[in-house]
């Protein structure tokens, strides 16, 4: 069995129309018989398992993003307008489709499809999570629901289908597995609740696309923004979840740095473990250097309201607060994103200050980090939540507000569960959208109607409640918001240079100073221009990366191009509007 899935997996690494046919032809075909590994559902179930790392991503998958919610020293080309038509690669790869495809074809060999139903229906989960990807990524696509033959000319010079057809196509395989998944809960396998949050992430997705990318002339939005409602009142409906609050008002720092997901709020995780040498980076990540310094951008920070729900934007001096200052009495989520007065690292002595070696804004990372102990390179074992809870309730009144239909009792089943974690206020539709926030509508300035207040309210809270779960980049797409990418970001304000107290415990934390450097220990020192530089010379918000500019092109930027080698391979294959060949 292990010879034989190891030459399948030779096989499946091949991508479509990149793939050598001499390579393919020198492989026994006797060894990739299907009637040699399909002959039990153990095998099948054996099979399915490989989806899952093929498909899911890392732990840096979520945790490291970046796009405008968190600043790091250096800029992705999506985010300086640099980005090229790439030779190959690209994100056109399609192994793991294969892989699928191929268990879809011969998986009902000698076992009935009763009994294979589950595990088709994981094989079909899997798919319409492949294709997500791609559709986000490319727009239209090839369509394949079975494996391409080496010498299958026609297939292999497919031309893409129309996004309409695969995003038909992903919600058919989705509505397949709700229906044959198991519906007992696991935070590790697919189950039927993980298809519902699924499709309640994919249809509000396209549904909005749709809606605001109308140079697109895609029809059914509100359709699709229906299905994403029903889908996640599906799941919310069905009782199975709830937004953990278990550690009182620090629960929602504990979802994160939990080393076991916690099954009550997350649908699914990538599992982790020390026992089994299964690690990931995230401790090393924030509190080093090496990883480009992370931390919130200024314009994220000013999004959190008040604790009691008032807006901190609508303070006259909210822009030349100080760090102490601006903390106070804010969204508790704050404090369980960021290092702010008092915080004390787990299994640590004392309380620690915002370190600017390790954190370019100065608001720097504490979200999914655990005790010291894991502070050594590649030594976390935290889960890291894929799927979960508070997501679902967001799509669903996100979904709801676009469609125009978003009632007040539809906010006390969503965002209200979201804020009581957290002791907040509960959002108020009518206050919302009879005086919608300014702050927010210079952010996205293409929302409007009735319904204007609430969903620039919901997208604040989905972008502080999602925060470095790598989210941020798919919803600046969606909502044809791309110019935000191109704003300065910014870190916290100093009204002058010296030396300053950040949290607040009479002793000082930061010294920033010009010409030569002072002599002093147990304190930060920041020398004016090269280590640290202020918006106004010598007052002002930490200014990053000032000298790189940002850039992005509203008439290509939201879709990837096409590698050229695949469109020299395929000439069926037609680029990406504005990429050109």
């Amino acid at each position: 069995m292990k010879k034989t899935f190891f030459i399948y997996y030779i096989l499946l690494s091949c991508g479509l129309t990149a793939c050598n046919k001499d390579y393919l032809q020198r492989l026994p075909e006797s060894a990739v018989r299907p009637e040699d590994s399909f002959k039990s559902e153990k095998d099948l179930a054996l099979f399915t398992k490989s989806f899952y790392d093929a498909a899911l991503p890392s732990a840096e998958g979520v945790y490291n993003e970046s796009v405008d919610n968190i600043v790091k020293t250096t800029l992705s080309d999506e985010l300086t307008g640099k980005r090229q038509v790439p030779i190959s690669g690209g994100g056109w790869t399609w192994s793991n489709l294969r892989n699928i495809n191929y268990f879809l074809e011969n998986c009902t060999n000698t076992v009935s499809e009763e009994v294979a139903a589950p595990y088709i229906a994981e094989a079909r989960f899997f798919r319409a999570y492949f294709y997500f990807d791609k559709l986000k990524r490319f727009g239209d696509v090839p369509w394949y629901d079975k494996v391409i033959d080496q010498s299958d000319e026609e297939q292999l010079k497919q031309p893409r289908d129309p996004r309409t057809l695969i995003v038909n196509n992903i919600l058919a395989d989705l509505d397949y597995a709700i229906e044959h998944l198991s519906d007992t809960k696991s935070d590790e396998k697919v189950t039927k609740w993980t298809a519902l949050a699924l499709k309640s992430r994919i249809a509000l997705f396209e549904g909005t696309f749709r809606k605001y990318h109308t140079e697109f002339n895609l029809a059914g939005a509100n359709e699709l923004l229906e299905k994403a409602a029903d889908a996640a009142n599906q799941l919310m409906e069905g009782g199975q979840y709830k937004i953990y609050n278990a550690a009182g008002k620090d629960s929602y720092g504990a979802l994160f740095y939990s080393v076991n997901s916690l099954p009550e709020e997350v649908i699914l995780a990538r599992k982790f473990s020390d026992a089994l040498q299964i690690w990931h980076n995230v401790n090393y990540y924030t509190i080093t250097a090496s990883y480009g310094k992370p931390g919130l951008d200024k314009n994220l920070v000013d999004s959190y309201l008040m604790k009691d729900g008032s807006r901190f934007t609508d303070k006259p001096n909210y822009t030349t607060l100080t760090f102490k200052e601006e903390i106070q009495n804010r969204d508790p989520r704050l404090s369980q994103t960021i290092r702010t007065p008092g915080y004390q690292r787990i299994g640590g002595a004392a309380p620690v200050a915002p370190n600017f070696g390790n954190s370019v804004t100065g608001y720097q990372l504490i979200k999914f980090v655990g005790d010291m102990k894991y502070d050594n390179y590649n030594r976390s074992e935290n889960d890291m939540p894929i799927f979960r809870y508070a997501e679902v309730l967001l799509n669903y009144a996100e979904a709801k507000a676009e469609l125009g239909t978003l009632n007040q009792a539809d906010l006390d089943k969503s965002i209200k569960l979201i804020r009581d974690r957290v002791g907040m206020p509960n959002l108020n539709l009518q206050q919302a959208n009879s005086k919608p926030d300014a702050f927010l509508e210079k952010d996205y300035k293409n929302v409007q109607g009735d319904m204007k207040g609430v969903i620039l309210e919901i997208r604040r809270e989905r972008r502080i409640e999602l925060v470095m779960e790598s989210f941020r980049w798919d919803d600046i797409l969606r909502w044809k918001s791309g110019q935000l990418v191109t704003r300065q970001f910014k870190g916290m304000y100093f009204p002058s240079i010296g030396k300053f107290d950040l949290d607040n415990d009479g002793k000082d934390d930061v010294w920033i100073y010009e010409g030569d450097k002072p002599t002093a220990s147990g304190i930060q020192l920041l020398k004016l221009g090269s280590e640290i530089v202020l918006e106004n010379g010598t007052e002002g918000n930490v200014i990053v990366n000032s000298h790189i500019k940002k850039a992005f092109d509203e008439n290509k930027d939201y879709l990837y191009p096409i590698p050229v080698q695949e469109l020299q391979l395929n000439t069926n294959l037609k680029q990406n509007p504005g990429w050109g060949n």
